[in-house]
C-alpha cells in the first residue's frame, strides 16, 4: 500500500520490521527476503546507510544458509561503496574480513589468495590490519592443510579482537571443511 502511494521509505521500514521478526524466529531465508526488499526500497529513496545495513543482514543470513557466493558479493559491494564515505570507511576492513571468511569455507587457497589481493587493492590500509593478517594466516593453514595452525590463528585474533557469534560460526564451518580436506588427503 505504501509503495502504491509513493511512500517507499515507509514501506522499507515495514519490510525491515518484518525481516527483524523473522530473524527473531530464526527463519533466516524469510528474513533475508524481506531485508532484500527493504534494501531495494531504501536505495530507491537514496537512503544508502539504511540500504547497506539491510544488505549486510542479507549477506550474514546468506552465509548462514551456505549461500557463500551471494554473501561474498554483498560484503564486497558494501565495502566498495563504503570506501567513498568518511563515516563508513572505517567499517570496510570488517566487511572484507566477513567476505574473506566466507571464502575460507570453500578451502580453495587460490580463490582466497585472489580475494586477499583484491581486498588489498580495494583498501590499501587493509594490508596492515589484523583482519588481513588473520585471513592470510588462515589461508596459509588451508594451503598447508594444517588444522592446528588454523586454530592458533583464530585464537590469536580472538585474544585481541573478540569474534562475534556469526564469525565464530563461519570459522567453525571453515575449520570443519579443512578437517574434511585433510582427512580426505590422508586416504589418497
Amino acid at each position: 500500500m505504501f509503495m502504491e502511494i509513493g511512500r517507499l521509505s515507509m514501506a522499507a521500514k515495514y519490510f525491515k520490521e518484518i525481516a527483524e521478526t523473522y530473524e527473531k524466529e530464526e527463519a533466516f531465508a524469510e528474513s533475508m527476503d524481506f531485508y532484500e526488499k527493504a534494501a531495494e526500497l531504501y536505495e530507491g529513496e537514496d537512503s544508502t546507510s539504511q540500504a547497506s545495513q539491510c544488505k549486510l543482514k542479507v549477506a550474514q543470513f546468506a552465509a548462514v544458509l551456505e549461500q557463500y557466493s551471494k554473501a561474498i558479493e554483498i560484503f564486497e559491494t558494501v565495502a566498495s561503496q563504503s570506501m567513498n564515505n568518511n563515516l563508513t570507511r572505517y567499517s570496510v576492513k570488517g566487511y572484507l574480513l566477513n567476505a574473506g571468511l566466507c571464502h575460507l569455507v570453500g578451502c580453495d587457497s587460490i580463490a582466497i589468495s585472489n580475494a586477499l589481493e583484491k581486498y588489498q587493492e580495494m583498501d590499501p590500509s587493509f594490508s596492515n590490519s589484523r583482519e588481513c593478517k588473520l585471513l592470510m594466516d588462515l589461508a596459509a593453514s588451508i594451503e598447508e592443510e594444517d588444522v592446528d595452525k588454523f586454530t592458533d590463528a583464530v585464537k590469536e585474533f580472538d585474544s585481541m579482537t573478540r569474534l562475534d557469534q556469526w564469525k565464530t560460526t563461519i570459522l567453525l564451518k571453515a575449520k570443519n571443511a579443512l578437517k574434511n580436506l585433510s582427512h580426505d588427503a590422508d586416504f589418497t
